[in-house]
């Protein structure tokens, strides 16, 4: 069991790095209670895949409710929860709007999604999971979803790049980036009791030595302090 009485925590990042995996090791260690966001719920995402100019628009909206209509549920349910888990961050849906959308669409979206108001999670940090784009390609290709075998390189560095322009500028909570390239916390029984003690360690506030200090700390002095 985790050694925190109570906590959220967000786990955010690319596709492949293995963050729906880490929830689920933190559900079985831990006993969190996991959100896990409904990405195949979307009933746009088949014809999104094959024209995404037509159905941009209305897949992004269906993100934009399901995942705030979960995430305020999410924020009413983990009052009774030791520790809940969470594999996305409501600003993720802005991110991917921004890369999919242009013109009076997107004023449209933005419109829309300024009427919901703030991040309706409030974690007391996120961990940001990254790896190299081609280790990230490399795992997207064992993993055979045959949607995601066309995703390009240019599009990873892409996402990534948004991402960090993102936590340049968040002031929720901290944000810790754990880079995932050679770090087997499925596998290497050593290598997943450290993943835990440093997560335990950020949720006590009490940082296990060698973990990532927050980004914002790294990037622009001590604006949290880990």
């Amino acid at each position: 069991m985790c050694p925190v009485v109570r906590g959220l925590i967000v786990i955010e990042g690319l596709i492949g790095v293995g963050k729906t995996t880490l929830c689920r090791l933190l559900e079985r260690e831990w006993e969190a209670r996991l959100v896990l966001e409904p990405a195949a719920e979307n009933p746009f995402l088949a014809e999104f895949y094959a024209d995404p100019q037509r159905y941009a628009f209305p897949a992004q909206m269906f993100y934009l409710a399901n995942r705030y209509a979960q995430q305020l549920q999410a924020r009413q349910t983990s009052l009774f929860h030791p520790l809940t888990v969470c594999d996305y961050l409501m600003a993720k849906d802005g991110i991917f709007a921004e890369m999919t959308l242009s013109g009076d669409e997107l004023t449209l979206y933005q419109r829309f999604a300024g009427l919901l108001g703030e991040e309706p999670l409030r974690p007391d940090f996120v961990v940001f999971l990254d790896s190299e784009t081609e280790v990230i390609r490399s795992r997207i290709a064992r993993r055979g979803i045959s949607a995601e075998q066309v995703i390009p390189a240019a599009y990873l560095d892409d996402l990534r790049a948004r991402y960090h322009r993102l936590w340049e500028t968040w002031d929720l909570c901290p944000v810790h980036v754990l880079h995932t390239d050679e770090i087997d916390y499925v596998e290497d029984p050593v290598a997943r009791a450290h993943v835990l003690a440093m997560i335990a360690g950020w949720l006590e506030g009490k940082p296990v030595p060698g973990s990532p200090a927050p980004f914002r700390q790294t990037r622009q002095g001590s604006l949290f302090t880990p």
